[in-house]
């Protein structure tokens, strides 16, 4: 299936009762669009868990694509985690991403998939790049040296997804979020990015009546943060009415420092002690906002406060506390 077969590919309301695969269904972005796809009437979502269907296996993923038949597929699925485990394991990151985003775009194009988006990560743009950070900042400067092997991979998948669009005219596109948070996430005390990871160290000092807690850097950098159902609807609506070879940041225009979510969090969970910052260890990226103005042409805009989105996050949280990921 190609550009010239015929069909008419200008974005337009998805058929409701098409088959629609979501890579990666059970993580934070995964489970956010199945939480959409299924408000919006979607009545065959389907997924297969990690230990269903491993992604890095190609012959797995052709079988399974070969199967389904999807007419639209959302690739949430990925190897992700913050400073310490990128830091630590690039090897891992680079190489199982790759594999996962080789294997299901490869196969979404074997099975004439007609509409796919590619999730990525605001990292994939350069360590200093002029902010807010625009769409075309891509591959104009050095990445961030602590999670330079995933953002390689999120490139590469990006390029691939222009790839198909120039060889066989297909109307598939990449989003780029912001930093993401919500139910379903990563709070493990050594895989986690920084929300999840200053949720759980300040619940636990605060159930624990610990004096202070200690958070590493200075405090300063600034981030920006999306709520994942804020996330899950862009995608349903970039499916819907964008089509352009150039990946569409997805986030809400404005953003906080580290020391400022951290006060907030501590507040949300009741943590009344001290925060104390060691600099001995690294900030990452001094700022990451996304310019947001292609989305907002889109007719797309963020709906969930921050504060709404952490008390909603902290109360999910404590009562999934005996069966978060490790």
């Amino acid at each position: 299936m190609t550009a010239t077969d015929g069909v008419d590919y200008t974005p337009a309301e998805l058929d409701r009762d098409a088959t629609f695969y979501v890579a990666g269904h059970r993580g934070l972005v995964g489970s956010a669009i199945v939480r959409r796809l299924q408000a919006a009437g979607f009545t065959n979502i389907v997924g297969k868990t990690s230990a269903e269907l491993d992604l890095k296996n190609r012959d797995a993923v052709f079988d399974y694509l070969g199967e389904i038949k999807p007419r639209y597929l959302v690739l949430a699925a990925a190897k992700v985690g913050g400073i310490l485990a990128n830091s630590t394991y690039p090897v891992d990151f680079l190489s199982d991403n790759l594999r996962i985003q080789s294997n299901v775009l490869d196969a979404a194009l074997a099975n004439n998939v007609e509409r796919v988006a590619f999730l990525g990560s605001s990292c994939i743009y350069p360590k200093y790049a002029e902010q807010p950070i625009r769409e075309d900042s891509l591959l104009t400067g050095h990445l961030e040296p602590t999670n330079d092997a995933y953002a390689i991979a999120k490139i590469a998948g990006i390029l691939n997804i222009q790839a198909v669009r120039r060889q066989y005219g297909l109307p598939w596109i990449s989003a780029m979020p912001t930093n993401l948070y919500g139910p379903n996430d990563n709070f493990s005390p050594t895989g986690s990015h920084v929300l999840p990871a200053l949720i759980r160290r300040y619940d636990e000092a605060a159930k624990t009546g610990a004096g202070s807690v200690t958070n590493w850097g200075t405090g300063t950098p600034r981030r920006e943060f999306l709520h994942s159902d804020d996330m899950a609807d862009a995608v349903l609506h970039l499916l819907e009415h964008y089509d352009g070879p150039e990946q569409v940041n997805v986030g809400t225009g404005t953003d906080v420092t580290i020391r400022q979510i951290a006060d907030t969090i501590a507040d949300v969970v009741g943590f009344h002690g001290d925060t104390d910052w060691d600099t001995t260890k690294p900030d990452g990226t001094p700022q990451k906002l996304l310019d947001v103005s292609k989305l907002t042409d889109a007719g797309w805009t963020s709906k969930i406060t921050l504060q709404d989105g952490l008390d909603r996050t902290v109360a999910w949280y404590r009562n999934h506390a005996d069966t978060l990921r490790a």
